[in-house]
């Protein structure tokens, strides 16, 4: 019984909450960042989402299964092994959502939309569109998107539009690498263990990752000195972000190329000390920035 707890804990993916983290971006680069009301709604839509994402985790790996058992590394994950009985798995998956439910109906009914856009996206993407090649990856990131979104609409604040790109390149460049890692690890026989991963080849995705990476880069330093961001700022004092920002890239980029990591982008960021410390720098940068706002 305690095997089967901790596997069905496992299943949650607790470690990828961190991608929820992309809730807190408007609150970050907004007038609010002092606001405790605003901070507790903002707190309330993370648990929504990290209870709504463990939940579709579920019910991925439930339809996932048979194909999970002849990976070399999802073969392990708790439901695939058996470790997990699909009942448990699905009662869960039943439970989280009417959790992150009940916590949208309390943030407000904004939210609760955004939240539901967030679970059939996922659901159609578990269900058929990730075996579309490209299509996968974009919506993968229009997820990172929605999440933004909701962060958003609890506070409320309108959000720049060069964020939102911001946030879907950014989550685009780190799905790609996702699928770059797969490639590498699974090698020729990728298409076997996932279909889609067969329209894949090692040189494509690199090739989509350094558009992607070029891309994001522009679109971030163009954000930081837009009229809207300067106004809101209160400076220019943002670009020094630029930078920072640059570095976390292409040290992501290292440890595709040169480490074999970036199949879990959430377990990298919290094991790579340099790629943390990237994430931490560029918080405390942007927060000193916005609280002062010394440059022009």
């Amino acid at each position: 019984m305690q095997q089967r707890l901790a596997g069905l804990v496992r299943s949650l993916r607790p470690q990828q909450w961190v991608k929820n983290g992309f809730v807190l971006v408007p609150l970050v680069f907004s007038d609010h960042a002092g606001d405790v009301p605003a901070i507790g709604r903002v707190v309330l839509a993370v648990a929504a989402f990290c209870a709504a994402s463990s939940a579709m985790y579920l019910v991925n790996d439930l339809l996932d299964a048979p194909r999970d058992r002849v990976h070399p590394v999802k073969r392990l994950r708790p439901i695939a092994s058996g470790l997990v009985p699909f009942s448990w798995a699905l009662l869960s998956a039943g439970t989280l959502t009417g959790i992150a439910v009940a916590i949208s109906f309390a943030v407000g009914r904004p939210f609760l939309l955004v939240l539901g856009a967030y679970v059939v996206l996922t659901l159609l993407y578990s269900a058929g569109l990730k075996r579309a090649v490209f299509v996968d990856v974009l919506v993968v990131a229009a997820g990172f998107v929605l999440r933004v979104v909701g962060g958003a609409v609890v506070i409320p604040v309108p959000v720049s539009s060069w964020l939102l790109l911001c946030a879907y390149l950014l989550a685009l460049y780190l799905a790609l690498g996702k699928r770059r890692a797969e490639l590498v690890l699974l090698g020729e026989g990728a298409g076997d263990h996932r279909a889609v991963l067969g329209h894949y080849s090692l040189p494509l995705v690199d090739q989509s990752i350094s558009v992607i990476l070029g891309a994001t880069v522009v679109a971030y330093a163009v954000y930081t000195v837009a009229p809207e961001t300067v106004a809101k700022v209160g400076s220019s004092g943002l670009m020094t972000t630029v930078p920072i920002v640059i570095y976390g890239l292409f040290r992501y980029l290292y440890l595709l190329h040169r480490q074999d990591l970036g199949g879990n982008p959430a377990k990298t960021l919290l094991t790579d000390l340099p790629l943390a410390a990237c994430v931490i720098l560029w918080l405390a940068v942007a927060a000193v920035v916005i609280s002062f706002g010394p440059m022009r």
